[in-house]
Formats: C-alpha cells, sequence, structure tokens
C-alpha cells in the first residue's frame, strides 16, 4: 500500500478568491463515519502544515486502524495556494469549514493543534450556527490557542512593535519553530472578529486538551482558561509536566492518539 505522506495531494477551491488547499485522506475502513467509529479530521497550527509529525502520526494510525482521517493545509501553508502573509483567522476558518463539509461525512472528531484549537473551536460555533452540531463527536486540542493574536501576541506587544504594526502593516517575530512570523495588521484586527474566550460557550461536543506545562509559546493556564469557557461540556485537561508546545515526543503522540480513541 502506498505511504499517503507521499501520495500528491488532492484540491479543493474556497472562497470568492478561489483559493486552492490541499486534502489528504486515509480511507476509511467502511463508507461512512459512524457514532461508534467516528472520522477524524485535523487542523493545524501556525505555520504548520500537514506534513508534520502530529498529523503524519494520526494519519499512520488512521490507516493501521481503517479509520478515516482527512488532513489538510489552510491557504499560505504547506502545499497549498496562496502567501502565508495575506492568511487571517476568518480566511483560515472558512477553508476548514469547506474541507469538513466536501471531505467529511457522519460523525467527526476534531483534533486541533496550537492554532489548530481555535480553528477547531470556530468550526463547532459555524456547525452550531446552521443547526448542523451533530457532526461533532468531539474535539481533541493540542496546546490550543484561542484567541492568541490578541492575548499572546498583541497584549504582549511593545508600544514600538504595536505602532510598527499599524503604520507598516506587518511585523516579524522571530520563532525557534522556523523563519521569522510575519505579523499582520490585517491578521490582529480580523483575530478580534474571531474571540472565543470573552464569556462561557458550548461547543455540544466532548473535549480533551492535552497541554504541556514546560509550553512557553502558549502558557498551560491559557488552557485552562479555556476548560473555564466550556462549562456545560465535557471536558478533561491533561497537562503534561515536562512537555513543550510542540507536543510531538513518542510518548506526547501515545497520549495524542489515546485522547481520540476515547472519545471515539
Amino acid at each position: 500500500m502506498t505511504d499517503a505522506a507521499e501520495t500528491p495531494p488532492r484540491f479543493i477551491t474556497v472562497g470568492a478568491d478561489s483559493r486552492r488547499i490541499a486534502v489528504r485522506t486515509t480511507p476509511a475502513a467502511t463508507r461512512r463515519s459512524t457514532p461508534e467509529h467516528p472520522g477524524v479530521m485535523w487542523c493545524g497550527g501556525f505555520q504548520s502544515d500537514m506534513r508534520g509529525t502530529k498529523a503524519e502520526e494520526l494519519a499512520a494510525w488512521g490507516t493501521r486502524t481503517g479509520r478515516q482521517v482527512v488532513r489538510f493545509d489552510y491557504s499560505g501553508h504547506g502545499e497549498s495556494d496562496g502567501d502565508f502573509i495575506d492568511g487571517t483567522i476568518s480566511r483560515w476558518a472558512e477553508e476548514a469549514l469547506a474541507v469538513f463539509d466536501s471531505e467529511t461525512s457522519g460523525p467527526q472528531i476534531v483534533v486541533g493543534s496550537s492554532m489548530g484549537g481555535w480553528i477547531a473551536l470556530l468550526l463547532a460555533r459555524a456547525l452550531a450556527a446552521r443547526g448542523d452540531k451533530g457532526r461533532l463527536a468531539a474535539l481533541v486540542l493540542i496546546a490550543p490557542a484561542p484567541d492568541f493574536t490578541e492575548e499572546l501576541v498583541w497584549n504582549k506587544m511593545t508600544k514600538k512593535v504595536r505602532a510598527e504594526v499599524m503604520e507598516k502593516g506587518v511585523w516579524y517575530r522571530e520563532s525557534e519553530y522556523g523563519p521569522p512570523q510575519p505579523f499582520t495588521r490585517a491578521l490582529i484586527e480580523d483575530g478580534r472578529t474571531n474571540l472565543v474566550l470573552g464569556a462561557p460557550f458550548a461547543v455540544g461536543c466532548r473535549v480533551r486538551i492535552l497541554q504541556g506545562v514546560a509550553d512557553d509559546t502558549v502558557p498551560w493556564q491559557h488552557a485552562v482558561r479555556l476548560t473555564t469557557c466550556l462549562a456545560e461540556d465535557d471536558v478533561v485537561l491533561t497537562l503534561v509536566k515536562d512537555g513543550d508546545h510542540r507536543l510531538s515526543r513518542p510518548e506526547d503522540i501515545e497520549r495524542i492518539i489515546a485522547a481520540v480513541e476515547e472519545v471515539g
């Protein structure tokens, strides 16, 4: 059997500007996901792609178990078209919903990593708004970063950096995970239209959160705040004492897979 990672992606077109979004799917053993065996959809992080360790390991699990796992790259990421600097939370959330609608059927477990946790929550909100909440079997969130543009970026910027964002339209932050990360005025301002942590809200399904205590990108207190907002849902927060932001060590992958198996 050909490794799914080596198979060229398929593309779907999203949005008024016809963004080409790359998608990979591990085939399910049965034709349709069921409540007993829901499908899985992966939402990656900021400047991450579906060829990363966690996404690849999740796809490999899907191949071993006969479970459908859908992965995709946001525009400006990985194998999708577009420039990263043009991205906003609204655009990436629109792409996640389009992939969910076109590539999945039946109940789904949405796994969101870092920014993907925010995207997963916005996906849950969009499904609830159209009366389609039943499609969500569960959320598994890994170092989730809802509202990060405001809480973890803008609020920590100096006045000088904020002025640079507003006047030049972009500021580049050094990153240990790759090239400098551009934070644009459009990303910051659009993020404010998608904030979710201001008041309690319900996603209507089980939520499992894995968070590293040693995470210096998204502090563990951020995950605790999210759990307090999900007061009506079945939420379990697992703190990994020596875990960093990536949570991609073999033992971390085991925890992620175990969380997915526990909810579906």
